[in-house]
């Protein structure tokens, strides 16, 4: 298996840059790292291979003793967001090792996975771009309907997994093959082009 790397990070917003020739690009900044490695899972003794991260300090006092003994064991203090990620057998990643956004390099190409922003309870239009019902001499409150949703005597039921109204948003995306622009190693940021999922202040996983 190719041994991946990742890192978690916190969205700070967006903006743009501007290149050596003055074109600019839409860039979101994410605030990476640094990252502790918290646990190192072999096949021998977990059943898989995989390497454990945490980010972002949590007070001791909002600690548990199961999870100060886990962070104490790995030499580090407490984290508020712990990550696992598939690796190969062949690593040298290392209990209590820091990740930083120097493991990082310009042009290198990302996926980036978040939770997406929540929009509540919407209706079919919004949530699945219906485009209602006609808008004729004579209808009334049709407008946004769904329309006919199942059939009549056969199959006597609504099938599941219809598109209908309901909680919109709050998904797990991931953004696939965008490209890092700038990488600021004092203050742990990553520029990468386009559009990440999430809120600001949302925890974003960044995987090379």
């Amino acid at each position: 298996m190719q041994n991946n790397h990742m890192i978690i990070g916190k969205k700070v917003g967006m903006t743009r840059i501007f290149n050596e020739e003055g074109v600019d690009y839409p860039v979101t900044i994410i605030e990476a790292g640094p990252c502790n490695i918290t646990q190192i899972k072999t096949e021998k003794s977990d059943g898989y291979d995989a390497i454990q991260i945490g980010f972002d300090e949590k007070k001791e006092n909002r600690t548990d003793k199961a999870s100060k003994g886990h962070f104490t064991k790995a030499a580090t203090t407490p984290k508020k967001e712990l990550k696992e990620y598939r690796v190969g057998t062949k690593h040298s990643a290392k209990v209590g090792d820091t990740l930083t956004v120097e493991m990082f390099d310009i042009g290198d190409i990302v996926n980036v996975t978040g939770v997406s922003k929540g929009k509540g309870f919407a209706g079919h239009m919004k949530r699945h771009g219906f485009h209602g019902g006609s808008r004729t001499h004579g209808k009334n409150s049709v407008m946004r309907k769904a329309g006919s949703v199942g059939a009549s005597a056969s199959p006597a039921r609504v099938w599941p997994g219809s598109r209908m109204a309901g909680r919109m948003g709050s998904d797990r995306v991931t953004m696939k093959n965008l490209i890092i622009v700038q990488v600021d190693t004092d203050k742990n940021l990553l520029f990468v082009k386009g559009a990440v999922p999430g809120a600001n202040n949302g925890i974003v996983y960044i995987t090379k």
